[in-house]
This record gives C-alpha cells, sequence and structure tokens, in this order.
C-alpha cells in the first residue's frame, strides 16, 4: 500500500520485499530447510567451483550495481536539478508572459491617449481653421474701415476743399458787403448832399419867390408862381423820396441776399465742421478697433504656433515611448523565444534521460531473467519470495524517478553484496519507481 503526498510530489509506500542481511541469513537456513535437498553426488570439488563461480558472479553484480545506482544517483540528482530549472524557466515564462500583457495594456493606454491627443489635435486644427477664417473676416473687415476711412479722407478732403471755397465766398461776400456799405454811405452822403443842395436850392427859390411877389403886389398882379413851384416842389420830392425808396430797397435786397448768403454758408461751415469732427472721431474709434484686433489676431497666432510647437513635441515624445515599447516588446518575444527553445532543449534531455533509463530498466530486466534461468539450472539455493523490513521506504525525488532503500543502517553496499538482487525500473508518465526486490 502507498499513501500520496501532494506537497511533496512522492509516495510513501509499505516496506519493500528487500532483504537484509540478518533476514538474509535468517531464510538461508529456512531456505535449506524446507527447499529441496542437495544430491549426495555432487562432490567437494563441484561445490568449490560452484561457491567461487558464485563469488565472481556475485563481485561482478556488485561491482556492476554498484555502477548502476552511482549512475542512477546521478541521474536522479540531474533530473531533479533538471526539474528545478524548469520550475523556474516556467516562473520566467510567467513573469515574461505577464509582462507581455502588462505592455499590451500600457499600448492600449498609449493608444487611447494618442487617440485623445488626435482628437485634441483635431479640436485645435478646428480652432485654427475658425481662427484663420475669423482672422480673414478680420482682414476684410479692416479692408472695408481702410476703404472706408479712405471715402472719409476724400470727403474730408472735399468738405475742407468745399470749406475754403465757401471760406473765399464769405471773403467775397464780406468784401462785396464792405464796398456795398461804402456804396450805401457814399450815396446817403450823395443824398444827404443832393437833399442840402436842393433845399438851399428851394430856399434860393422861395427867396427870389418871395422877391417877385413883393414886386408883383407892388406892381401889378403877375401870374401865381407859388403854386408852380409848390407843384415843381412836390414833383421834385416825389422824385427823391421815389429814388431814396428805390435805392433803400436795392440797398435792403443786396444786403438780404448777401446776409442770407453768408447765412447759408455759415451753416455750411458749421455743419461741415460738425461733420469734420464726427468723421475725426470714427477715424480714431476705428483705428483704435483696428489695433485692438490686429493685437488680438497677433495673440491668436502666437497662442496657435505655441501649441502646434508643444503638441508637436509630446507627438514626438508619444513616438518615441511607443517606439521604445515595440522595441522592447520584441525584445521580449525574442528572449521568450530563447527561453522555449531552451526549455525543449531540456525536454529533449529529459526524454533522452527517461529512454536510458527505460533502457537500463530492460537490461536489468533482462539479466534478472537470465539470472532467473542460470538458479534453475545449477539447482540454486531458493530464497524466499517476500521479505518485508519494517526500515523500508521509498523517496520520490521527482515526478519520473523514485529510489528505494532497504533499512536505514545498511547502505547500498550491503544491497550490492546480495547477488540475489537486482534492479527493476517502472516508467510513466506520471511516476516512476525505481526500487529492489527479490531475484524470486
Amino acid at each position: 500500500l502507498t499513501a500520496w503526498c501532494p506537497e511533496h510530489n512522492f509516495h510513501y509506500g509499505a516496506p519493500s520485499p528487500v532483504m537484509t542481511s540478518a533476514g538474509y541469513r535468517g531464510k538461508l537456513s529456512a531456505g535449506r530447510s524446507g527447499c529441496a535437498p542437495v544430491p549426495d553426488a555432487l562432490d567437494l570439488s563441484q561445490s568449490t567451483a560452484i561457491t567461487n563461480e558464485m563469488k565472481i558472479i556475485r563481485t561482478n553484480e556488485k561491482e556492476q550495481l554498484q555502477g548502476l545506482n552511482d549512475r542512477f544517483v546521478t541521474f536522479i540528482e540531474k533530473v531533479h536539478h533538471l526539474e528545478q530549472h524548469n520550475r523556474v524557466l516556467e516562473a520566467e515564462v510567467a513573469s515574461l508572459r505577464q509582462r507581455h500583457n502588462e505592455p499590451s495594456r500600457l499600448h492600449d493606454l498609449y493608444e487611447q491617449e494618442i487617440r485623445e491627443l488626435r482628437s485634441r489635435v483635431e479640436e485645435l486644427t478646428h480652432e485654427k481653421s475658425q481662427t484663420q477664417l475669423d482672422c480673414v473676416h478680420v482682414t476684410e473687415t479692416l479692408e472695408r474701415l481702410k476703404e472706408k476711412l479712405d471715402e472719409e479722407i476724400r470727403l474730408r478732403e472735399e468738405a475742407e476743399n468745399s470749406l475754403r471755397g465757401y471760406r473765399k465766398d464769405v471773403d467775397d461776400a464780406t468784401l462785396a458787403r464792405l464796398e456795398l456799405e461804402k456804396k450805401v454811405e457814399s450815396l446817403l452822403d450823395e443824398i444827404g448832399f443832393l437833399r442840402k443842395v436842393h433845399e438851399e436850392e428851394l430856399q434860393d427859390v422861395f427867396n427870389s419867390l418871395n422877391v417877385k411877389q413883393v414886386s408883383v403886389e407892388m406892381d401889378v398882379s403877375k401870374p401865381d408862381l407859388a403854386v408852380a413851384l409848390k407843384d415843381i416842389r412836390a414833383q421834385y420830392e416825389v422824385l427823391s423820396s421815389r429814388n431814396q425808396q428805390q435805392a433803400e430797397e436795392w440797398y435792403r435786397s443786396k444786403f438780404a441776399s448777401v446776409t442770407e448768403v453768408a447765412a447759408r454758408n455759415n451753416d455750411a461751415i458749421k455743419q461741415a465742421r460738425d461733420e469734420l469732427s464726427e468723421y475725426r472721431r470714427q477715424v480714431q474709434a476705428r483705428t483704435l478697433e483696428i489695433e485692438a484686433l490686429r493685437g488680438h489676431n497677433e495673440a491668436l497666432e502666437r497662442q496657435l504656433a505655441e501649441m502646434e510647437d508643444r503638441h508637436s513635441n509630446e507627438i514626438g515624445e508619444l513616438q518615441e515611448t511607443i517606439q521604445q515599447l515595440e522595441n522592447a516588446l520584441r525584445s521580449t518575444k525574442g528572449e521568450m523565444s530563447r527561453h522555449l527553445r531552451e526549455y525543449q532543449e531540456l525536454l529533449n534531455v529529459k526524454m533522452a534521460l527517461d529512454i536510458e533509463i527505460a533502457a537500463y530498466r530492460e537490461r536489468g530486466e533482462e539479466r534478472q531473467e537470465g539470472q532467473r534461468q542460470n538458479g534453475r539450472e545449477q539447482q540454486a539455493p531458493c530464497w524466499p519470495e517476500q521479505v518485508k523490513t519494517p526500515a523500508c521506504f521509498q523517496y520520490l525525488t521527482s515526478p519520473n524517478a523514485a529510489l528505494c532503500f532497504s533499512h536505514p543502517d545498511s547502505d547500498l553496499r550491503h544491497l550490492c553484496s546480495l547477488n540475489t538482487l537486482s534492479l527493476s525500473l517502472s516508467l510513466s508518465h506520471t511516476h516512476t519507481h525505481t526500487y529492489f526486490r527479490d531475484h524470486n
């Protein structure tokens, strides 16, 4: 009966049918008493020859078993070492797989970050195009404002030219007014002079008429001249008043026309001055607006250039990081392939060792079968079929090999001293038992 230990992967079993030295001697005597008796015809010389031959066979078998045991110990240690190395390689492969999975997640993260950056770049490109479109609109508005400014400047120049013409007209009107005033004064003086002359003439006429009247009264009655003089005086007065009235009306009309032209020119000058001040105010406002838009446009262009430089640098860094990760992934894949090749080579070595162990098992079984046949032919003493010792145990050194020792106080040299013991191997996919048993 055997018990399986999953923690250490080996079997604890019942004592193997291996014979100790004390049991060998006891069973030898019991076998001699229980087996068929030796024929009496066997003489001493044959017994000595058989004994010598058995000693030689025992010695050879002991040496062979010693060599086989040493080789088995070496193979078991090598298998144990290979399995430890196999576990190390499996751990490395697991870590490499984990590392291979982690860069994939990092790659996904970098891909997501790149997608976000690309979307940000697209947004910035859209903002750039929108800014360029706004800049075009601002430029068009600026051009329109420049055209309007040129038109306003042209209108201002025309207004200034008109103002200069109006000023000239005002000056001419002022000169004409002064001349007319002088003419009016001269005419008034002339009217006053004529009035004085007329009054003097009238006085002279009155005086002469009075003298003539007196003389007439004194002399004889003559025609009435006073009435004629009154008529003449009335005619002159009517003519003088009509001339004075015409002169005053002409003066008033001329003065009114000049005053109207001057007022109209003053209104035009005032309107032109108001329009000029309004145009100047609009030009200053448009100039300030143009300067503000120009500064805003320059700030947007600088911000756009900075964002393009920053994002180009970030994209370059991300491309370098992606290249480094791809190189690390390729190196990791190469290292994994190398470890897999080494693992395959170790598996091949292990399979070769398993084949060699199977060959040794087959040779041991053949030798055991030959010894069994030789023992039957030579009428060798019968050995007991099974000897159970409580000190026997099996130690499983690996999933594919196990070594059995007969007694903790006895060593392999004692086991090899028994010529009836042989080595047997049992191989399988799950575990392999190497144990000593009775030759029977």
